[in-house]
């Protein structure tokens, strides 16, 4: 959705609530013997407006966000090796634990890795050798 219809969405929203408010303050209260002072409702409508406000920048900010990788994209994504993959282990990636596999050698943990495939839930990974050969480098 566009910016400007969000925009217009949530003012007539905000408008709808107080119209509401306003009607059961007038109309359903007195009813009930309760009298709300005017300063009241203007307090209770300026609230609401505020919620309104807040909620709509915190929604947007949201809905702008680029999407989290989720398992279909994991493919080329590295991890780091919390459990010794011999040849299933667990893998963190971000703040997620994997279970993952390697079809070659063990990994020991610690050792970044480089997902290749997945099967179900599983994510098939291999070393990260190209960081392997430049920490090697550097130690030379």
């Amino acid at each position: 959705m566009k910016e400007k219809p969000r925009i217009m969405l949530t003012i007539l929203v905000t408008l709808l609530e107080e119209i509401a408010l306003v009607i059961f303050i007038f109309l359903g209260l007195p009813m009930l013997g309760i009298e709300v002072p005017l300063g009241g409702l203007i307090a209770m409508m300026a609230g609401i407006a505020t919620y309104g406000v807040i909620s709509y920048r915190l929604g947007s900010r949201v809905l702008r966000k680029k999407p989290v990788a989720g398992l279909s994209d994991m493919v080329g994504i590295r991890g780091e090796v919390v459990k010794k993959l011999a040849p299933v282990g667990t893998i963190r990636i971000g703040s997620e634990l994997w279970d993952a596999k390697t079809d070659d050698q063990e990994i020991e943990k610690g050792n970044e890795v480089i997902v290749v495939k997945r099967e179900g839930l599983k994510l098939i990974v291999r070393k990260d050798s190209l960081r392997d050969a430049t920490e090697e480098y550097l130690r030379s």
